[in-house]
C-alpha cells in the first residue's frame, strides 16, 4: 500500500529537504506551499510530488487544501502530516507591536492547529502520524527571540496535549525540536537587523540598538554554522516510519546541549552563559548606535516562512 504524507512549508529549508527525502523513499508527497511559483518549481524538481496551495493565515485555504488532498487520494486516508511551516521574528518584547505578535502566533500556533484539525479525519482512517516542528527554544529563553520561542512553546504544549488526546484513535503525535539549522530562513530573520532597529521608536533604538546588532551578528554566525536541513528531514522520516518513534526529537547543532543545560544549571548561571553566548554580556546603553539614516536601510524583508 502506497504511503502518503502532507508536508507544510515545503518551498525551502526543512520542508523542501523533507519533500526530497520522503519522495525518494517512495512516499506520495503532498507539498503545501503559498506561492504558485514555488509549486511549479517543486513539481519540476521532484516529479511525482503533488503541490497543494495553502496559507496558514487563511483558514479557508487550509480547509480547501485538505479537500484537495482528499480528492487526490480518492477519499482514502493519508499516513502522515509534517507541520514544518513557520515564521521567525527578532524583537525586544518591550517594543514588539501587537500586529507582529498576532502574526507570529497566527502562523506558528493557530494555523498549525487549524491544519491538524483539517487533516485529522484523513489521518484517523489509517491511524497515521503527525510530526510537529517546534524549536529547542521551547526549553530555553533567548534574548530578542521571545516571540518565536513563545509561539513555538505554545505549539509544543498543544502538541503534547494532542499526543494524549489522539492516542485512543491510533494517531501518534511526535515533536521535533531543532537546534541551529542553516536554512534560507536565517537570512530573512537575522539578515536585515538594520530595518528592525529602524522600525523601533527612538527610545528603543537607544536602549537596544547596539544589543540587537551584536546579537544578530552572533546569532547569524551560529545559525549559518548549524546543521543542514537534512538532519531534521531524517528525523521526520524516522518519526513517520519507525515502529518505535521517539516522542521528542532534539536534532541539529546545540539542540541536546541547550536543552540539557536548561534543566541542569541554576537559572542565574544559565542567564550569564546565554548573555555571553550572544555577545550581550557587558553591552551598555552607551554603546547604542545613533539613529540609522534611511539611505542605509535595505528594503524590509517579510518575516521568514520556512
Amino acid at each position: 500500500m502506497d504511503r502518503s504524507v502532507v508536508i507544510t512549508g515545503a518551498s525551502s529549508g526543512i520542508g523542501k529537504a523533507s519533500v526530497a527525502s520522503l519522495s525518494r523513499a517512495g512516499w506520495t508527497v503532498f507539498a503545501a506551499v503559498r506561492k504558485a511559483a514555488d509549486a511549479r518549481k517543486l513539481e519540476a524538481e521532484y516529479p511525482g510530488v503533488r503541490s497543494v496551495s495553502m496559507d496558514l493565515q487563511d483558514e479557508g485555504s487550509i480547509r480547501a487544501a485538505a479537500q484537495q488532498v482528499e480528492a487526490q487520494c480518492n477519499g482514502n486516508a493519508i499516513d502522515g502530516l509534517a507541520n514544518v511551516a513557520g515564521i521567525g521574528m527578532v524583537r525586544p518584547v518591550k517594543y514588539a507591536s501587537l500586529p507582529d505578535i498576532r502574526e507570529i502566533f497566527e502562523v506558528n500556533v493557530f494555523g498549525q492547529i487549524a491544519t491538524i484539525q483539517a487533516f485529522a479525519p484523513l489521518l484517523r482512517k489509517r491511524r497515521g502520524r503527525i510530526v510537529n516542528i517546534t524549536s529547542v527554544g521551547v526549553n530555553v529563553a533567548i534574548p530578542f527571540g521571545g516571540l518565536l520561542n513563545a509561539s513555538k512553546s505554545a505549539f509544543g504544549m498543544l502538541s503534547d496535549t494532542m499526543r494524549l488526546e489522539l492516542r485512543p484513535f491510533g494517531i501518534r503525535v511526535l515533536t521535533i525540536e531543532p537546534g541551529a539549522i542553516a536554512t534560507p530562513a536565517v537570512d530573512k530573520t537575522l539578515g536585515n537587523m538594520e530595518h528592525v532597529i529602524e522600525s523601533l521608536p527612538p527610545e528603543a533604538q537607544m536602549q537596544y540598538g547596539a544589543m540587537l546588532m551584536k546579537f544578530a551578528r552572533q546569532a547569524y554566525t551560529r545559525e549559518k554554522d548549524g546543521s543542514p536541513a537534512e538532519v531534521v528531514a531524517d528525523a521526520i522520516h524516522h518519526a513517520l516510519t519507525s515502529s518505535r518513534p521517539r516522542i521528542r526529537y532534539r536534532v541539529g547543532k546545540h539542540a541536546k546541549l541547550l536543552a540539557a543545560m536548561a534543566k541542569i544549571l541554576p537559572d542565574w548561571l544559565f542567564d550569564e552563559i546565554r548573555m555571553q553566548m550572544f555577545g550581550l554580556d557587558g553591552v551598555s546603553n552607551s554603546l547604542a548606535p545613533r539613529k540609522i539614516p534611511p539611505s542605509q536601510i535595505r528594503r524590509p524583508a517579510r518575516p521568514a516562512r520556512a
